[in-house]
């Protein structure tokens, strides 16, 4: 349940590698997105009672599909956000946010690259994505910085550190575009 009354409906499907991965990974998806949900301004949201999102948690393959498809990048990325949400207030009955697609060998990869548990990286992409089927992007620098730093609140208020801040053998984390 997200405040203000809102009813946030969250599926996760989760291919059996990532079962395999991460145990937990349905809990740690639901706990990420009702956060970045939660912290995103009540303009940003849809008005409805009950907002629904999806969360596939799948193979690099499968992302490298979908980045070609409709990215028309012929590569695997870490996450991909599909908004369905207009920014319409319409039905203020039901509102169907988006998807969140996540891939697990970059993310895996990437984890460890940053010295990070895969839960703790796979936070970091579901509130990544959620804020983009919220409305954020990052191609303009005034708008990546507006999401990185609500990236970083939510991330704290969950005790993550700010995966943007370079540590010791640790690369600053750099958004692809």
């Amino acid at each position: 349940m997200a405040k203000g009354g809102q009813k946030l409906v969250i599926d996760v499907a989760v291919s059996a590698a990532w079962k395999r991965a991460l145990r937990t990974a349905t809990a740690v998806c639901k706990r990420a997105a009702v956060a970045a949900f939660e912290a995103a301004p009540a303009r940003r949201k849809p008005k409805a009672r009950t907002v629904e999102l999806a969360i596939v948690l799948t193979s690099d393959a499968m992302v490298k599909k979908l980045n070609a498809a409709y990215r028309g990048k012929n590569k695997p990325t870490d996450v991909l956000s599909f908004p369905a949400w207009t920014g319409d207030p319409g039905d203020t009955r039901e509102a169907i946010l988006g998807d969140v697609v996540i891939a697990k060998d970059v993310t895996a990869r990437d984890a460890k690259s940053e010295n990070k548990t895969l839960g703790e990286h796979l936070t970091h992409l579901v509130v990544h994505g959620v804020l983009h089927l919220l409305g954020y992007d990052h191609e303009e620098d005034d708008d990546a910085r507006a999401m990185e730093r609500l990236e970083v609140k939510v991330l704290e208020a969950l005790k993550l550190p700010n995966p943007y801040l370079a540590r010791p053998g640790v690369a600053r984390v750099t958004r692809r575009r």
